[in-house]
């Protein structure tokens, strides 16, 4: 399992994926954050940028922060 440290950025322009570090991203989404529409987004752009499913990724920490913990199964 590997754990990714995410710096989310919601209600952007673009959907955008800005590597810091090995693991530590920052992510652009345009969904807000509001019911669980920006951790989605964030989700799905990760996968997109992975070229994995989105079902290997899930949200460990930070489910109301901007600062998250994914874990890639």
């Amino acid at each position: 399992m590997r754990k990714i440290f995410v710096k989310v950025k919601p209600n952007a322009y673009e959907e955008i994926v800005e590597k810091v570090d090995e693991n530590h991203l920052n992510i652009s989404v345009v969904e807000p954050p509001a019911n669980g529409l920006a951790n989605r987004g964030v989700v799905k752009v990760l996968a997109e940028y992975l070229k994995i499913a989105p079902s290997r990724i899930r949200i460990a920490k930070g489910f109301t922060s901007k600062q998250k913990v994914l874990e890639i199964i």
